[in-house]
């Protein structure tokens, strides 16, 4: 046995920190598998050499420069625009210096100018993108490498360019069935607000006239709007504490387990969380899978892409029972949030060799119920936007004009 040395992801209370050490293992794929298992995420495994020195497998200069994050869209451009300039037959370093020179966005001249320059200092290209996990994903990385290793990195870049464009539309699609319904909410919070602090104090003479007779909900919204007006402050101190809270929350780990967990007991919520992260996760290992990554290990940078911490657990229960020989589709049978049908159909791709093509199936057959849910979502929020609406306006109404109409009656 070699022993290797390796550079990983160390991963605690939602907070990334580079490890280094080694191991001993047969085989650098071996090596890779038992950092995973110590729970770490790899990012360089290079042998030992005879001598006992490293094989160089890093930049010379141990200054890694730091690269701006780079957006969906701006990656889906960096990758596209390489992609076609390897498929044209242009050199890395060519394509890179052209992108330093030409791409539209600063964040991509300035990103292909680092990448161009730590593979001038002896690096691959995945490498050095290896050394920016928090801004190409481990995903995006592990593909790469793994397309260097095959020998078909023209191929990898296509596949990486439709994943990143399918991740961008699943993205754009869920959030689009949900910002209608923050937007009219916070509309409507927004004009409550503007009523109670400056409507209602401007009948405030007119309704102190009646005395006793002013009806309860009115009375609320006086005081309510002399409140709110006299201690406006609270106001934008409670948007960032909740800001804050939610922030919170979801970085804490108990927390965003309990949170995960109720958002699943919710049923129109729990069918698009579970499409949605299944939806990212197929395709990511449908794509590593096509690209020659071994199932296991298609499953686990599949995995990186769910958001939701139960189905997180679960598939890694998956992972280290396929770890111990079980077949892929005999591992995700026992998670009952993975519908059955795509159970069945990755269950015949074994049997019949076509596990590649069974796992497309697979994407478009969770693809379909994610649009179903997302329109099921759509045609829901119309008319409870209504309900919730109509009620604000017909009680702020009844406060409003009953105490004035009483006042005619005198």
């Amino acid at each position: 046995m070699a022993i290797f040395y390796y550079k990983a992801v160390k991963e605690e209370n939602n907070e990334k920190k580079i490890v280094n050490g080694k191991i001993k293992a047969s085989t650098a794929r071996e090596a890779r598998q038992e950092i995973k298992n110590l729970g770490f995420i790899p990012i360089n495994v290079y042998e030992e050499t005879k001598s006992g020195a490293k094989k160089e497998e890093t930049p010379k200069n141990d200054h890694i420069p730091k690269l701006r994050s780079l957006t969906t869209t701006e990656k889906i451009n960096f990758t596209s625009t390489f992609k076609l300039l390897m498929q044209s037959g242009v050199p890395v370093i060519e394509s890179l210096v052209f992108l330093e020179n030409e791409a539209d966005s600063p964040k991509l001249r300035e990103a292909a100018g680092v990448i161009k320059a730590q593979i001038l200092a002896g690096n691959t290209y995945s490498e050095t993108i290896a050394r920016y996990p928090d801004i190409f994903g481990h995903v995006y990385i592990g593909l790469t490498k793994a397309g260097e290793d095959s020998g078909e990195m023209e191929k990898t870049l296509t596949r990486l360019v439709e994943l990143l464009k399918k991740q961008d539309e699943i993205k754009g699609r869920v959030v689009g069935a949900l910002i209608y319904p923050v937007f009219v909410i916070c509309l409507a919070i927004a004009a409550l607000m503007i009523m109670l602090m400056f409507v209602f104090p401007a009948f405030k003479d007119l309704f102190t006239n009646l005395g006793d007779k002013l009806p309860i909900y009115t009375k609320i919204c006086l005081q309510l709007g002399e409140f709110l007006k006299a201690y406006w402050i609270i106001i934008p101190i409670g948007i960032i504490s909740i800001v804050g809270g939610c922030y919170y929350a979801l970085k804490n780990e108990t927390t965003k387990n309990k949170i995960d967990e109720l958002l699943l007991k919710i049923p129109i919520i729990k069918d698009l969380l579970i499409a949605a992260n299944l939806s990212n996760f197929f395709a990511v290992m449908q794509v590593a899978f096509d690209a020659g990554i071994p199932v296991i290990d298609s499953l686990y940078l599949g995995n990186i892409t769910i958001t939701n911490s139960i189905l997180n657990k679960e598939l890694k229960k998956a992972s280290r029972k396929i770890q111990t020989g079980q077949r892929l589709s005999v591992a995700l049978k026992n998670i009952v949030l993975i519908p059955k049908m795509m159970v069945f159909l990755i269950s015949i791709g074994e049997q019949s060799g076509r596990l590649g093509e069974m796992l497309t199936q697979s994407v478009i057959y969770i693809d379909e119920k994610l649009d179903k849910v997302i329109d099921t979502i759509t045609k829901m929020i119309e008319p409870i936007m209504l309900i919730m609406i109509g009620s604000m306006v017909l009680f702020l109404a009844l406060s409003l004009y009953l105490p004035i109409f009483k006042s005619y009656e005198m």
